[in-house]
């Protein structure tokens, strides 16, 4: 089977001056949307980075899966700028990536220990998602977070870990983060990401964001920011993640009803109870 790395590669088609990406349906986050840790990892595979580098994500509308969308790309010496197009709706999610010295790495991973949902589709959690990454994340009073350890389908053909896993961890572990902070669902629409390193080791990852650094912004409560670390298994800083949360009305809902196929009801309720309604025998 195909690397993950390599089928999401697979997803960019056509001449430099003419890029379509069709992104495969398990690439997902929420039903029939791309997981922004996935589009990340698009922006880096196009600008080719190596070492410390920021890569940003900008998504204004949901992007589809199995679409064919347009790419259009800007480069430069230190970097590219890009946007993801429809036919029909204009602009869907715009990027960058550019050669930056590392954020600085902010508090230290420590394990959290109650269990956070899981889908069954997602291409973080999903437990029937044949090329996801299949995390567990947790969470207590003070975090959210979790280690994952990949296989061999994270391992690029130069044995280093695929930019997407990391992407896409940093980026469910803000969902969870603001849908704590809410009791609601939603969706991460700005992402900055910051990679402290070139090439990294595919060994474990640890992921940690603090509940405390979750802000609602000043001039619309229904956007949250988050901060999310990412940690080698030595313990030394692979990335920092600046990521904002916003709610969408009814989102809960319909996300809920999927998670209770797959999780006890009680586990759901931690996050979502004005939306899981307690039975007699719960």
């Amino acid at each position: 089977m195909p690397t993950t790395d390599a089928l999401l590669r697979a997803a960019i088609s056509g001449s430099a001056d003419d890029l379509t990406l069709t992104l495969d349906a398990a690439f997902q986050g929420l039903p029939d949307t791309a997981h922004g840790g996935t589009l990340l990892a698009i922006f880096d595979a196009l600008a080719s980075s190596a070492g410390p580098r920021e890569i940003v994500g900008h998504y204004r509308r949901r992007v589809p899966l199995g679409t064919p969308l347009k790419l259009d790309v800007t480069r430069s010496p230190t970097g590219l700028a890009c946007r993801v197009l429809d036919a029909a709706a204009g602009v869907l999610a715009e990027g960058r990536v550019q050669t930056s010295p590392p954020a600085e790495a902010r508090g230290a991973w420590a394990a959290v220990d109650t269990p956070l949902p899981v889908s069954r589709t997602c291409f973080a959690c999903g437990i029937d998602n044949a090329i996801g990454l299949r995390a567990r994340l947790a969470f207590d009073t003070d975090a959210v977070g979790g280690t994952w350890s990949p296989d061999s389908r994270f391992v690029g053909r130069d044995g280093t870990l695929a930019t997407v896993a990391l992407t896409t961890l940093l980026d469910e572990a803000a969902f969870w983060l603001g849908a704590l902070a809410t009791g609601e669902s939603g969706m991460t629409t700005e992402l900055r990401v910051s990679v402290h390193t070139g090439a990294m080791a595919p060994g474990a990852v640890h992921i940690r964001g603090e509940r405390t650094d979750v802000r609602p912004r000043a001039d619309d409560g229904r956007y949250w920011e988050t901060r999310v670390g990412a940690w080698d298994e030595g313990g030394q800083p692979l990335a920092t993640a600046a990521i904002t949360f916003v709610t969408v009305r009814g989102a809960a809902r319909r996300l809920v009803n999927g998670l209770l196929d797959v999780n006890p009801r009680d586990v759901v309720r931690r996050i979502f109870p004005a939306y899981t309604m307690a039975r007699p025998s719960d």
